[in-house]
């Protein structure tokens, strides 16, 4: 219908005249309240928003020559971010003569890798930057367990 008369309607029941796909032959247009429209959209886009889980990365820092009771509770640490949903960057921080040993810190890194198991993918392997060592850990998407129902035994009498 006409530019003109299809503004004349729009107008007659006091809404928009809101042109939906402008490339295609001819133009589509649609009569809709476009303010009541816009809200509602921003409201769509505020509410999927809410629901996106925003993934930060927890850094551990260790020590080459750390004591087993202070690996312990890093690793706990470290443990604690990943079960919030976390990436973990673990950095081996070497000072002086420690840096003629980066062997050192290699095991360490492997240590963890190894002690936090399953729960982790390492993201990215160890790698000596300047005076630090440092390997990225990454939470493994945890698959939703199905309950197991079993069929009841049938009495066999």
């Amino acid at each position: 219908m006409p530019t003109r008369e299809a503004l004349r309607m729009a107008e007659e029941q006091h809404l928009d005249l809101v042109e939906v796909a402008p490339k295609a032959k001819p133009p589509v247009c649609r009569i809709m309240d476009f303010g009541k429209y816009r809200y509602e959209q921003q409201k769509r886009e505020k509410e999927a928003k809410k629901k996106q889980k925003t993934i930060s990365i927890k850094e551990v820092k260790l020590r080459p020559n750390i004591e087993q009771h202070d690996f312990d509770v890093k690793v706990k640490n470290a443990v604690r971010f990943v079960q919030e949903g976390n990436k973990v960057k673990v950095t081996i921080m070497f000072r002086g003569r420690e840096l003629s040993h980066p062997e050192l810190g290699r095991e360490i890194l492997d240590r963890v890798a190894a002690t936090l198991g399953d729960t982790v993918s390492v993201e990215r392997n160890a790698k000596l930057e300047g005076k630090n060592m440092t390997m990225i850990l990454a939470p493994k998407a945890q698959k939703a367990k199905k309950p197991q129902v079993q069929a009841p035994a049938e009495d066999a009498e």
